[in-house]
């Protein structure tokens, strides 16, 4: 698995990124936790007290020889509401503002490039930040793969699935089919 390169996105709650990333074709590995803030190996009741500035993230190893950034950011716009400020749907509190984490000119490029974009299509203001990746803390293990793990969990039915099956609708030709 050499030639992967990392993506860091956080698009509210971290379980319906992860289960939406996993599915794409070229996606190696995708890791559920916390970026951005200031506290070290933060807990997940830290991070959701909204006091450690952390964010719910992914960091997602893809190879770009399958799929490329620019594809994940257009998931990635797809799949969160880019409109929000400190929410995704029900979830509120600033460790659900979006955020872009790029780790190079290049990332920032195309994000930003793609932030522009999406504006023109939906024809409002952006609120999903794109700033410099500093720093990602894995989550607990029980909120990796959360979506498989629990699938009939009332959130996951009501938040996650319906996220799961836009991407299978709208990115049917990327997906992994495993």
């Amino acid at each position: 698995m050499n030639n992967l390169e990392t993506a860091t996105f956080a698009g509210g709650c971290f379980w319906c990124a992860d289960a939406v990333f996993r599915m794409l074709n070229g996606v190696k590995s995708i890791t559920a936790g916390y970026a951005g803030g200031e506290k070290e190996n933060p807990t997940y009741e830290e991070v959701s007290s909204g006091q450690t500035g952390h964010v719910e993230a992914v960091q997602i190893e893809f190879a770009p020889s399958e799929i490329s950034y620019r594809e994940l950011l257009e998931v990635f716009w797809h799949t969160h509401n880019p409109t929000e400020v400190n929410r995704q749907g029900p979830d509120t509190g600033p460790q659900y503002q979006a955020v872009i984490f790029y780790h190079d000119k290049e990332q920032r490029k195309l994000a930003e490039e793609s932030r522009t974009k999406i504006a023109g299509e939906l024809n409002q203001p952006i609120m999903t930040q794109i700033l410099p990746f500093k720093n990602f803390f894995p989550a607990e293990e029980h909120h990796q793969d959360y979506f498989a793990k629990n699938p009939h969990a009332p959130y996951c039915q009501i938040v996650v699935k319906p996220k799961v099956e836009k991407v299978g609708k709208l990115f049917h030709e990327k997906l992994n089919n495993s």
